[in-house]
């Protein structure tokens, strides 16, 4: 190799990945070392396993490798293995090895065939190795089998990706020659991470099952697809040599026959098989450990000066400092009020997708539950009717009138505006129960400490309370002012009839609904609604183009339907008062939304073009 420091460099940095793999962390340095990446079955096991001389990786159907297993192969006298997991332990019997290596991988995955990114640290010492050390990685796959979880594909590219991705990491693409280059998973995905082939070292598989006729020459050359670090030929055992114990260095012996008897590949053939491979392995690692070895340095001293920066200051750190508790304690409380913010503002950091809460949850309340309790006022045209009559009879007394008095006018309309008092104290009420919820949402950062979170709760909850009655308050203030003069000169009274006139072009809404139709009558269908103030229309698409019908809002009223047994949906109905069809042979239509907010919204809508629930569902 040359000097003795370079032959040093391999074990140097097996020390720092043991060190970190010890305290379950990588302290943010990227180590140099070589990744084996490739499809399933492509024969990565088997080079490894030709590498150490010996068969000690388990071996089966589907999912083997099932976590990453840093090997580092020793140059050593005597042959034995040890496991960063089993310290002290030396294993002489590979067989052994296998059977841990199977252990290790269900203690943390299960025996479901889940994988881990969790590595597995086997140390093999041997006169028959190089120093060398790689990353097994599981081999990539498109189904997933058993009780795997169906994204298995997109897990396994994942944990590729968080080794591949590094600068220092080299990548051993592994390929079977029996298949497709241009379909390689192993150059494919090597390709995206290195487009310029600068890392990456390809290695072909399985040449001696090619079909007559055919071979490799044009890629092992490194003219098909050309990677700089080139491509190198390997014959493993096949599976039927396996299963009959055949020994690998035979195999060895076998493959050495292969490369100088054949045509295409005698001339290539010193730079080819199984121990050029782990030659040239070991001198492209060493190599690119010296090359980035002066940025990992650098890398690592300024990591260690923090770290005793660090350190110093907790050379005089006393739990008991009252001062420190302090701080501790207003920096809880001010991160609580910035949580509180964020929740009613509307921009915290984890956004909830599966509920509406805080600010979200009571802008609803105004513009939708408020409205909606408004109108369930909804009073008796009949009695109304009467009352106004009555009215006008009792002002005038023993006189007859011409004109309709302003007294009575005024008497009716103020009758009504006290019935807004119970839905606006309603309205806080719920605004109030609502911030009460977020609050303790915003307090679960507090559990730790019980009694800090039980007391935020309190004085929190406690201020929220006193603003109630006073809000409250403010609220009866307004509407008595209201009653105590109504202002016919208004500018909304005088326009109101033009308002009116206004409004019923304006659109109020536009979403999907699902008209729910029995199957026999052509079944449901999706459909895109337009509702105005005086009809609901609804077309094939967003376009707008092309209108399958349009319902007049007149003597329509909603109700509510029980979402059916079999449907995820939830349902509400449209139907006419004067019991006529509403829609083909229909008396009432069903529309259906995919959630009970949806509906509620929709029938919030509907309220404000004057379409109001029956009323015996006014609660």
């Amino acid at each position: 190799m040359g000097n003795r420091g370079m032959e040093d460099l391999i074990p140097l940095i097996n020390k720092l990945q043991d060190a970190f793999s010890s305290i379950g962390q990588s302290c943010n340095l990227d180590l140099p070392q070589i990744a084996v990446v490739g499809g399933q079955s492509a024969g990565k096991s088997s080079v490894l396993e030709n590498f150490v001389g010996r068969d000690f990786l388990p071996r089966g159907s589907g999912i083997v490798t099932r976590r990453p297993l840093i090997l580092q192969l020793v140059n050593n006298v005597a042959e034995y293995a040890e496991f960063l997991h089993c310290k002290g332990r030396k294993f002489v019997d590979f067989d052994e090895v296998r059977l841990e290596i199977e252990a290790e991988t269900d203690r943390i995955t299960g025996s479901n065939k889940g994988i881990s990114p969790i590595p597995i640290n086997l140390r093999v010492y041997s006169p028959h190795v190089l120093n060398l050390t790689l990353i097994d990685l599981p081999g990539m796959t498109k189904v997933a089998v058993g009780d795997q979880p169906v994204d298995i594909e997109h897990q396994i590219r994942d944990m590729l990706m968080q080794f591949i991705t590094k600068e220092s990491c080299l990548i051993l693409a592994v390929t079977p020659a029996n298949t497709d280059l241009a379909n390689s998973d192993a150059l494919k995905i090597a390709k995206e991470v290195d487009p310029q082939g600068l890392r990456t070292i390809g290695v072909i598989t399985k040449l001696d099952l090619m079909d007559e006729g055919t071979d490799a020459r044009d890629i092992l050359e490194n003219k098909l697809l050309p990677l700089r670090r080139g491509y190198i030929g390997v014959v493993n055992r096949s599976q039927k040599d396996i299963d009959g114990k055949k020994d690998i260095r035979a195999a060895l012996a076998a493959e050495r026959k292969f490369f100088l008897s054949h045509p295409a590949y005698r001339h290539i053939a010193e730079r080819m098989g199984t121990p050029h491979l782990q030659k040239t392995l070991n001198q492209q690692l060493t190599n690119h450990i010296r090359d980035t070895l002066p940025g990992l340095r650098s890398k690592l001293q300024s990591q260690l000066l923090s770290l005793e920066k660090e350190v110093e200051e907790y050379k005089n750190f006393r739990p008991d400092d009252p001062a420190r508790k302090t701080k501790a304690l207003l920096q809880m409380v001010q991160q609580f009020g910035v949580d509180f913010e964020k929740c009613i503002e509307g921009s915290g950091d984890q956004v909830d997708t599966s509920n509406l809460s805080g600010g979200a949850k009571i802008n609803r309340i105004f513009h939708e539950r408020f409205p909606f309790e408004l109108v369930k006022m909804e009073f008796d045209e009949k009695e109304l009717r009467k009352e106004i009559s009555y009215a006008i009879k009792n002002i005038h007394g023993v006189r007859t009138g011409l004109f309709t008095p302003d007294m009575a006018f005024e008497a009716i309309v103020k009758k009504q505006i006290i019935k807004l008092k119970e839905p606006c104290l309603k309205c806080i009420d719920m605004v109030i129960q609502e911030l009460i919820n977020t609050v303790r949402q915003c307090t679960n950062k507090l559990g730790s400490y019980p009694r800090l979170r039980e007391e935020t709760e309190r004085i929190v909850t406690t201020y929220i309370r006193e603003r109630d009655s006073k809000t409250k308050d403010q609220v009866l203030l307004l509407i008595d002012i209201e009653l105590s003069y109504i202002n016919t000169n208004h500018e909304d009274f005088i326009g109101f009839a033009n308002q009116l006139l206004d409004s019923r072009v304006q659109v109020i809404r536009r979403g999907w609904l699902t008209i729910n139709i029995s199957i026999m009558k052509g079944g449901s269908k999706d459909y895109w609604f337009v509702l105005t103030a005086e009809s609901l229309s609804w077309y094939k698409d967003e376009e707008e183009k092309e209108k399958k019908y349009m319902l007049p809002l007149d003597n329509l009223k909603l109700r509510d339907v029980e979402k059916g047994f079999m449907s995820s949906k939830h349902v509400f109905a449209i139907f006419n008062t004067e019991q006529r069809n509403v829609y083909k042979d229909l008396r009432q239509i069903e529309l259906a939304c995919d959630t009970q907010e949806d509906v509620d919204s929709w029938k919030a809508s509907f309220l404000r073009a004057g379409v109001y629930p029956e009323k015996d569902q006014v609660q």
